[in-house]
């Protein structure tokens, strides 16, 4: 391990080489005067940021490029995005996010190539990467660093000749396309395409395992320097998803060397990104979980476990082509998406479960004469909602990004081979808590009237501590493997797949019903008050597809069970089972194999998603207080991991509050 470069970076030493965007006090102003368009915006100011940037090289580094511009001046003037914001309907920054481009074709063939492919502006956009390029390779000469001067004469005109030059390709396009104002980018199936350079290089002698290690250990330091740059909703969510494993078009296992090396270099940097995604199946080796279990035990939140057995095949049944399917990663998050040629929204808006119960609670409840009666009104009101958000996505609009479009097969200026847009589920268990409750005692066991329940919810249970305590404590709870919350769980979550089936969306795709909760578990939660499932106001909701926070849970074999009864190929918009192990459990190897075997079992259960996190609350709390001694301290948040003491305090409380488990 390069301890002198990791320290270097953790320490943060390397911002003293960055500076303030000064050239220019507002482009975006200068661009209106002239009257520029956008695609000439984005390529101008693309050209001007790379002229600006200044070539470093860290100490005992191999893999060079770091932003040393630390600002990035917007495109559009506020009027300019206000008048856009009117005539159309803008994803979150407006610009492209959560795409995974054809890394594979750009490194194998060398930009040199698909510069005669790209338009004008793609043309410019290339011809200012080389020009970086060539200044650090001059800068490189200047230093005696002749390994890496050798590779940038070839890179990234022409394509990689070994493992090396194909690592450092990769980090100059990662670099450039998040310099072109893209977040999210994602890094794909990395150890598919980068294997056959490794491996003929290992046949060729230049490496062994271990200086292989060492070389990716140093490109995985890469993607932690300029992270803090590029932040989404909390520091670390900044979308270095990397996908591992998987399957062919014959069934067959897909993981190879470098996928277990980069599982061992994770362990061994402590470090949140990449993050890491395991593509298994049924059939995938105990040994593979076994891997991905050593980085539980370690603490870093990932590896997030996708299922292909079902993944593959709910994509088919959303029709994505076989080849395509197969050929699947994930987003930032979870969200399942396409590489090379999908431009699939996965997270154009979420949908509340418990919201959805609330109103039909206060609206439906006394005219619902049974159960069924009340369960149509929850049905009803879901696609009322789908309604709501569907109708409100017309006309949506992304800054255009010339380089991306090189970067995607067919180009993504207008959208790609796939168009379809992923709505989140949030709080289900707590709505399926929520009517399990209403179920028991106003229907069958008429233990609470209607007018108490409603009553003890708007009023957050102030007066009625002992239906409160009936509601949290002893009430049927989703995670404890009863048919009677199990049954409910699949029927709202069929309910909220109708709901979407055979919508057609402004850019002619279909929409995805999804199992996530991103940042909802905390914004949805902020805007109701108490529910009828005994959760009080100002309370969360538990993260992605997980029991409620004051769930009594039997243990972490009945969650599984529970979690993995849906039919996730209706589902297939991504979200998973998230479960926390305490951290003083791991004592051993048995205990690694254990939490391997709950993996394995899950996924043959038909579980569609998994993330663990091993946690320790004492060391947590503490943090909180004296955030000096805990600076590596990793957590999972929702679907990416992060520096506890770098969180908000909101998310850091969060973690601390949920379910921990032993097995």
């Amino acid at each position: 391990m390069n301890q002198v470069l990791l320290d270097y970076i953790i320490s943060h030493k390397h911002h003293e080489f960055r500076k303030e965007f000064t050239e220019i006090n507002d482009i975006s102003e200068e661009y209106r005067r002239q009257g520029l368009s956008p695609k000439e915006r984005m390529t101008r100011r693309f050209e001007l940021l790379t002229t600006l940037e200044t070539p470093i090289f860290l100490p005992e580094e191999r893999i060079c490029y770091m932003r040393t511009v630390k600002n990035m001046p917007d495109c559009f003037t506020k009027e300019e995005w206000a008048q856009i914001r009117r005539e159309h309907f803008i994803h979150e920054k407006g610009y492209l996010s959560n795409l995974s481009p054809n890394y594979e074709k750009a490194i194998r063939r060398g930009l040199m190539s698909l510069r005669d492919e790209a338009d004008e502006y793609g043309k410019r956009m290339i011809d200012a990467v080389f020009s970086l390029s060539d200044r650090y390779c001059r800068e490189a000469e200047k230093q005696g660093r002749k390994e890496t001067a050798e590779a940038l004469a070839h890179i990234p005109r022409q394509g990689a000749r070994n493992f090396f030059e194909a690592l450092q390709f990769f980090r100059i396009l990662h670099f450039s396309l998040w310099l072109e104002g893209n977040y999210h980018v994602t890094v794909g199936r990395f150890d598919q395409y980068m294997y056959p350079y490794l491996k003929a290089d290992m046949e060729k002698g230049i490496y062994t395992e271990e200086t292989a290690l060492e070389l990716l250990e140093d490109f995985f330091i890469s993607f932690n320097k300029d992270s803090d740059l590029y932040v989404g909703v909390q520091q670390g969510d900044n979308g270095q998803s990397m996908v591992l494993g998987g399957t062919d078009e014959e069934k067959e296992a897909r993981f190879n060397l470098l996928s277990a090396l980069c599982l061992r270099a994770s362990r061994e940097l402590m470090l949140i990104d990449p993050k890491i995604n395991l593509r298994v199946n049924r059939d995938t080796p105990l040994e593979v979980f076994e891997l991905g279990s050593e980085l539980t035990k370690a603490g870093l939140g990932f590896p997030q476990y996708s299922n292909d057995d079902v993944v593959i095949d709910g994509l088919l049944k959303l029709g994505y082509e076989p080849e395509d399917a197969r050929n699947y990663v994930v987003a930032a998050c979870w969200e399942f998406i396409i590489p090379y040629n999908g431009a699939d929204v996965a997270n154009i808006g979420a949908l509340s479960f418990p919201m959805v119960i609330d109103s039909c609670l206060h609206e439906d409840l006394y005219r619902s004469e049974t159960f069924e009666e009340f369960l149509e009104a929850v049905r009803k009101r879901i696609v009322y909602e789908c309604d709501q958000i569907c109708d409100k996505i017309k006309d949506i609009w992304f800054v255009p990004s010339p380089l991306m479009n090189v970067m995607m097969d067919g180009g993504i200026y207008d959208g790609g081979k796939y168009n379809n847009f992923g709505l989140h589920g949030t709080g289900i268990a707590t709505a399926v808590d929520s009517l399990a409750a209403i179920r028991k005692y106003v229907y069958e066991e008429k233990r609470i009237s209607r007018e108490e329940l409603i009553q003890a919810v708007d009023t957050n249970y102030e007066n009625h501590p002992t239906l409160l305590a009936l509601l949290r404590n002893e009430a049927p709870k989703l995670g404890n493997d009863e048919e009677s919350t199990n049954e409910l769980l699949e029927r709202l979550l069929g309910m909220f797949s109708d709901a979407l089936e055979g919508r057609v969306n402004c850019r002619g795709g279909k929409y995805r019903a999804g199992t996530g909760t991103a940042m909802y578990y905390l914004w949805h939660a902020n805007e109701m008050g108490a529910s009828p499932d005994g959760r009080r106001k100002g309370e969360p909701f538990g993260t992605n597809f997980s029991p409620s926070l004051m769930t009594k849970i039997k243990g972490p074999f009945s969650v599984i069970k529970s979690f993995s009864r849906p039919d996730f190929t209706r589902a297939v918009n991504g979200g998973p089972l998230t479960l926390e192990f305490a951290a003083s459990m791991f004592h051993g190897e048995d205990d690694v194999k254990k939490i391997a075997a709950l993996v394995k079992a899950y996924i043959t259960m038909g579980g569609h998603q998994l993330q663990l996190n091993a946690v320790d609350t004492e060391k947590m709390k503490d943090a909180q207080l004296h955030p000096e001694n805990y600076r590596q301290l990793v957590v999972r948040i929702w679907g990416w991991s992060a520096y506890f003491v770098e969180l908000d305090r909101d998310f850091q409380d969060h973690v601390i509050m949920r379910q921990q488990y032993n097995v």
